[in-house]
């Protein structure tokens, strides 16, 4: 159920808010309204516009489940980080920032974007900057930069409130995602260990579990720790030398073959070929005649 706390408004997503959908966030400020990632519920979503100002709309980042009803708030000034906006300009610089070269998968996502996530190119938005603190009226908002997911990643954290809205980090036991071309996994980690010592009371996350009334706790090592497992398993794997499409048939990231076959054999392939590139820059494995090996 949705749950207010003051002036925020934590609105849980549909389907527990599993993607696509999200969970949702509504400010009221004094002088200014906003929506947080309009991905939670065309129902929700619709009432909300109808029965309260909105002024604004915030995006955490570029990613489709998290702006999947922004169609509804044409009228509202939209707020992302620079560093995530370009993906919002075309649908092509969108699907190039996932990596998806194959002509058939570029198609299959260019009529999901369309049909299920309304995806209309954005002119224009106002920028956060990193850090800054943002004064709705009565509401204060920090607008801190958790990069590694996408480039421009943004949680916000209301000190007044002690609530923070972690986005994407989202404590799941699946763990993060950080396989888009300009994620990052060492900024990946940066952010969970920054977004953990942020001295709040209340956690937002954007899917599952969703509201946090009580410290994660050992939720954030274990979420962490997530990036070290799957490192472990390619290592292991890697008793004898193997190619890239030799380790992402392993399905080492997911454990089996999932369906829709097309959509999460994509994703296994980027998170192993983020970890490969991760693993090669610190030492660990080294290419050769075409396949990976321990060092």
């Amino acid at each position: 159920m949705d749950v207010q706390f003051g002036r925020i408004r934590f609105i849980r997503g549909d389907n527990s808010g599993k993607y696509p959908f999200n969970h949702s966030v509504y400010l009221e400020g004094n002088n200014t309204s906003v929506v947080i990632d309009p991905s939670c519920s065309m129902r929700k979503l619709t009432e909300l516009k109808e029965k309260s100002k909105i002024d604004q709309v915030w995006l955490s980042h570029w990613h489709e489940d998290h702006m999947g009803f922004l169609n509804l708030f044409d009228n509202c000034t939209l707020r992302i980080s620079q560093r995530d906006f370009p993906p919002l300009t075309a649908m092509e610089i969108f699907l190039n920032w996932y990596g998806i070269r194959d002509r058939q998968l570029r198609e299959l996502w260019k009529n999901i974007m369309l049909n299920n996530f309304n995806y209309r190119p954005q002119k224009e938005a106002s920028f956060f900057s990193d850090d800054e603190v943002i004064d709705l009226g009565l509401l204060k908002v920090q607008i801190i930069p958790t990069p590694g997911h996408t480039p421009g990643h943004f949680s916000f954290f209301f000190p007044n409130e002690e609530i923070l809205f972690l986005g994407d980090y989202d404590l799941t036991t699946f763990g993060p995602w950080y396989g888009d071309v300009y994620s990052s996994i060492e900024q990946t980690i940066q952010s969970i260990r920054r977004l953990k010592s942020i001295p709040a009371r209340r956690w937002i996350a954007s899917h599952n579990t969703g509201l946090f009334e009580e410290n994660p706790g050992k939720l954030w090592d274990d979420y962490e720790n997530v990036i070290y497992q799957r490192e472990e398993k390619i290592l292991d794997f890697l008793s004898e030398p193997k190619s890239l499409e030799e380790i992402a048939g392993a399905w080492l990231i997911y454990g089996k073959l999932r369906e829709p076959k097309e959509f999460f054999e994509f994703n296994e392939r980027v998170l192993v070929g983020k970890h490969i590139e991760y693993l090669e820059r610190n030492g660990k494995i080294v290419l050769y005649k075409n396949k990976y090996m321990k060092v």
